[in-house]
């Protein structure tokens, strides 16, 4: 047996905007410790967006990360010697996590110079339902779609 699950930490909210799901954010677009460089990658990020964007940063992001948060997964479950996969719903942590996952990879794969500008231009094509993170939502929404049949395998 297991023992008991890790208790979810309390995160301090970002200083500049005052939210915990900002936080989160930067501490997945971290790399190797360096929490400053991510917050400013991040602020950088959101001035671009904010010269750009009549509507704000800040709310354009979070429009963006809303358009790309999957509400169900495909997971694989063998069932009698064959691997069928199964369509879930995500539990809400989960599902944010995805999301921020989603836009930090697709930003980086971008050709733009600098990463806070690749993240700007992820941001903003997400928040019009478009860019690659958004395309990875609806097709892991196909994928399930096309599976629906087996849900009755579900565990």
């Amino acid at each position: 047996m297991r023992k008991a699950r890790a208790k979810k930490r309390p995160l301090l909210p970002d200083p500049k905007f005052q939210s915990q799901l900002v936080t989160r954010f930067v501490n997945n677009l971290m790399l190797h410790g360096k929490k400053s460089i991510a917050y400013s990658i991040f602020y950088d990020a959101m001035a671009i967006v904010d010269e750009k964007v009549e509507e704000g940063g800040l709310e354009t992001w979070k429009k963006a990360l809303t358009n790309v948060t999957p509400a169900v997964e495909v997971r694989s479950r063998r069932v009698g010697g064959a691997t069928f996969q199964i369509p879930q719903p995500i539990r809400d942590d989960r599902k944010t996590s995805m999301g921020m996952k989603w836009l930090i990879l697709y930003s980086k794969k971008r050709n733009e110079k600098t990463m806070a500008q690749k993240l700007a231009n992820e941001v903003m094509a997400a928040a019009k339902e478009e860019g690659a993170a958004h395309k990875k939502k609806e097709d892991t929404h196909r994928m399930a779609e096309a599976n629906k049949a087996f849900s009755h395998f579900r565990f």
